[in-house]
């Protein structure tokens, strides 16, 4: 059976092929998190439910957020790439 730990007690690191998928969760995580508090923030202002509110809302745009987010990073790559010289190489 595979664990999460490895036998030098450090957590074994995802596979880089995971890098197309975790990426965007992170991104997605954070941006609609972001989002969510500010929306919230502005709507009702510093409400004592204001956490379970931010929560509620966020709970509602991360599922859109996340594939949209896998759609995205890809095409912006390409677009910062046409845009952006490539760094020189080491040779």
């Amino acid at each position: 059976m595979h664990t999460a730990v490895s036998k030098h007690g450090r957590i074994r690191k995802l596979p880089h092929h995971a890098t197309h998928i975790v990426s965007p969760m992170i991104l997605s995580l954070m941006m609609s998190g972001l989002v969510s508090a500010a929306a919230t923030y502005s709507a009702v202002g510093f409400a004592p439910d204001l956490g379970a509110r931010t929560l509620g809302a966020w709970m509602i745009t991360y599922p859109i957020a996340f594939p949209a987010a896998i759609v995205a990073v890809p095409i912006v790559r390409r677009i910062v790439s046409l845009i952006v010289e490539a760094p020189p190489s080491n040779r």
